[in-house]
């Protein structure tokens, strides 16, 4: 039984593929990315379940979702899990599968493609905040979207593009926790905003009580 460490799981998100997906964070990177999204995901936790755990847990969802959205976190340093994974959901449903990875294509090539073809899209390569971020799905340009089989290239080549003023969409959800986290692609100062409009509210809210 193959165990998995998982940060957190949610559905349904809008900001990171086509439709209604269910997101799935692994828990544990040793990348650490600059300016990272998600740094909370970054400590190794012993709080793992077993794939089979996670797949029951999803179960639910699957014949309302268009895709699953794979991040982290960093699958790859838990290559094991990920190919259990994505075999498992590849079991349950024909919806898509797309996995972001910090790690440059040349580094996980050869274990993307023994997974083929369960993982249908990829984005690779570190997260670098002093670059632009000007493409769909991607945190800064020099980020590459592979489309592994012809259900990926269906699903994914409209990403293929600068981003737009509508595509700029972020879901703002809870974790089990009651922690508030975005998924999605954000632009620079959006945690900035967030974190800003948050303590308005909160400021508001107290002077409401008084």
């Amino acid at each position: 039984m193959v165990n998995i460490n998982i940060s957190r799981i949610h559905f349904p998100i809008t900001a990171l593929g086509p439709g209604k997906r269910i997101g799935i964070w692994f828990q544990g990177c040793s990348l650490r990315c600059k300016g990272c999204l998600s740094p909370d995901t970054w400590q190794v936790k012993d709080n793992s379940i077993t794939v089979k755990q996670l797949l029951d847990q999803i179960t639910e969802w699957l014949p309302f979702a268009d895709g699953i959205t794979i991040s982290g976190g960093e699958p790859f340093e838990q290559p094991e899990a990920l190919s259990e994974l994505v075999k498992g959901i590849k079991q349950l449903t024909d919806a898509d599968i797309l996995v972001y990875s910090g790690y440059q294509w040349e580094h996980i090539e050869e274990r993307v493609l023994q997974m083929a073809p369960n993982i249908d899209a990829l984005i690779s390569e570190p997260f670098i905040v002093d670059l632009p971020q000007t493409q769909m799905l991607k945190g800064s340009d020099n980020q590459q979207l592979h489309m592994l089989t012809p259900l990926g290239k269906v699903r994914f080549m409209a990403y293929q593009r600068s981003i737009t003023p509508e595509d700029k969409v972020l879901d703002l959800a809870f974790d089990e926790t009651g922690r508030l986290f975005l998924a999605g692609v954000p632009e620079r100062n959006d945690m900035l905003r967030l974190r800003t409009l948050i303590e308005q509210q909160d400021q508001s809210l107290r002077q409401l009580k008084k």
